[in-house]
């Protein structure tokens, strides 16, 4: 009867693929590539070079290389919490971003009193490792990068917390990690009970962009009747690919073409745009510094305006 419950909500689950993500609403978002040299690197890295910044109860090499799958089911599905891990009690932790900063596990025993109660804030203001502002024509909502909740919104109210938030593909936000989420979110309410839940995002040596996240959830008043799984939910995006020590992307091959490769160099401050060749961009503060790469139009509908030294 457990497992075929269990069963039942991973469909529950994949049905909920055409919900929006957990950050549906930010409208400059991340995917991860399903080919080239990049990719194949990720999962040839030793056990010692995962940092333990983002630490994981799973190696990457256990980790089978992208396939096009959303995600994959490690440890035959069972979480790795340990017994003094459990409890009826909710409560939320992130890690302290490490010194590159990376988010590492966020981990929480979610209730009905740590779910929000109003609609979720602008994070545009947070700009995570390795983002950029980049859109494809294939990709859904063009835009190749989300700002992604390790610990969902809906789950715990957080909004625009640097330590909740990596640059992840909208293919991870929406195809990877939101039919879990939502399962989640959905038990939760239903039944009023706790789930305790770990998400863990793995970074191979010194890379901005993380490989994937390591997700796993056990529902704690019915010992796992209700929730019970462990997944690795991949940081790719079908026919781009991606260069994880950066961020920086490609269109793989035959894969169409990107929406107008200008890039931009933008002040977050002064709302005004720049050519990268521009002489004021030397004076731009880097906490106000962002780069954007696509059509124009599109950063002026965003009231951006354009500068008036290098006219871009």
């Amino acid at each position: 009867m457990k497992k075929l419950r269990k069963q039942l909500l991973l469909l529950a689950a994949l049905l909920a693929l055409t919900l929006t993500g957990c950050e549906a609403q930010d409208l400059l978002s991340t995917e991860r590539a399903d080919s080239g040299s990049e990719v194949t690197a990720a999962y040839t890295m030793t056990e010692s070079q995962i940092t333990d910044q983002a630490p994981t109860a799973v190696s990457v090499l256990d980790v089978p290389e992208f396939s096009g799958e959303p995600y994959v089911v490690l440890n035959g599905n069972e979480p790795d919490f340990t017994d003094e891990e459990k409890t009826t009690e909710s409560y939320e932790h992130y890690s302290d971003l490490d010194s590159l900063g990376r988010c590492g596990v966020a981990e929480a025993n979610i209730g009905q009193d740590l779910m929000p109660t109003e609609k979720r804030g602008a994070i545009g203001q947070v700009k995570p490792t390795g983002w950029h502002t980049v859109k494809y024509d294939q990709v859904e909502g063009k835009y190749l990068y989300n700002r992604c909740h390790l610990i969902g919104y809906q789950l715990t109210g957080e909004n625009a917390n640097e330590k909740n938030l990596i640059t992840g593909t909208r293919y991870l936000n929406v195809e990877g990690m939101l039919p879990f989420e939502n399962m989640v979110a959905d038990y939760v309410k239903e039944t009023g009970n706790h789930v305790l839940y770990r998400v863990t995002p793995i970074f191979t040596g010194d890379n901005l962009v993380a490989d994937g996240v390591e997700m796993e959830a056990l529902s704690m008043e019915d010992d796992g009747e209700g929730i019970s799984f462990h997944i690795f939910a991949y940081n790719n995006q079908p026919g781009i690919s991606i260069n994880y020590a950066t961020g920086d992307s490609t269109l793989s091959e035959s894969s169409g073409t990107m929406t107008d490769q200008q890039e931009y160099v933008m002040n977050t401050s002064s709302m005004k745009f720049h050519l990268p060749s521009c002489s004021s961009v030397s004076s731009i503060k880097d906490e106000n510094k962002a780069t954007y790469q696509g059509p124009r139009e599109d950063l002026i509908a965003e009231g951006y305006e354009p500068c008036g030294r290098c006219n871009p």
